[in-house]
């Protein structure tokens, strides 16, 4: 499709809506993007950084000339005032579910004119999602499972990670904390916690830092946490999974399922 409709100069503030844009072929519309992008990893060369998380080069995005600004969440508001009181048009989405990504993607599509490749890609990740699912279903054994995305203080999954794990064929400890959408409201007191919920499997996904699981095994707490007790300690990278957009639906789920088909014929036995 031509790129002469629609938005042509968008700076892309987090990296699922990067990669989104990548993937319906219109990256030649970006002209900025977030210095935690790792996906595409092209974009990183191709594209010139200018936003953290919760700060942003307010100059360097002006002197991009962008006619929109794509943002995600309440923790990027700020950002988006300062923007908005330049005069660049923003658009902040706010995806917390499965259904929300999608429903980004198909927003997205719209944005560039790209509706149809925007369709596809939302059919293939579909596609996937329920292949993931059906193999989940046929497993002998539904693992529970401590998805931890934060060490201190401890933060269990948010919901999309929380979906993910029940497409997996894994069940969420904390799928009533998951709902919430902040952190804050996510936030796991102490280790007695985690512990009286025994969970079988625990994987570790810290934000712009290495899991350590040492951390866990040390605890006295959890020493007889079944997972403790069966080694069921694993990592999943961050940028594949805590980034709302189609890497969470492909390479995150791909590696939630691998751990939870694992420890769920372990479990089995």
């Amino acid at each position: 499709m031509s790129t002469t409709a629609g938005y042509q100069r968008i700076v892309c503030l987090t990296e699922e809506t990067t990669e989104t844009l990548y993937l319906l072929g219109q990256a030649d519309r970006i002209v900025g993007i977030s210095g935690f992008t790792v996906r595409p990893a092209r974009a990183r060369k191709e594209k010139p950084r200018v936003s953290a998380f919760t700060s942003a080069k307010l100059d360097r995005i002006l002197d991009l000339s962008p006619d929109l600004v794509l943002g995600f969440s309440d923790l990027q508001a700020d950002i988006a005032a300062d923007l908005i009181r330049a005069g660049i048009e923003v658009h902040v989405f706010n995806q917390r579910t499965v259904a929300g990504i999608l429903t980004m993607i198909r927003h997205l599509g719209a944005m560039v004119e790209a509706t149809v490749a925007a369709a596809e890609l939302i059919e293939s990740l579909q596609a996937h999602i329920e292949s993931v699912a059906e193999a989940g279903r046929a497993l002998p054994y539904r693992p529970w499972v401590y998805f931890q995305e934060w060490d201190d203080p401890q933060i269990c999954g948010i919901r999309w990670v929380s979906e993910l794990i029940e497409i997996a064929g894994g069940q969420d400890c904390f799928s009533d904390l998951a709902r919430a959408p902040d952190a804050a409201s996510r936030i796991i007191s102490d280790s007695g916690v985690v512990a009286a919920r025994s969970p079988e499997v625990i994987v570790g996904s810290w934000c712009g830092k290495k899991f350590r699981p040492e951390r866990l095994y040390s605890d006295p707490i959890l020493a007889d946490v079944p997972a403790v007790q069966r080694d069921a300690l694993y990592e999943i990278k961050s940028p594949l999974i805590l980034q709302p957009g189609p890497a969470a639906l492909t390479d995150g789920l791909d590696a939630l399922q691998c751990i939870i088909k694992e420890v769920a014929l372990r479990f089995a036995r």
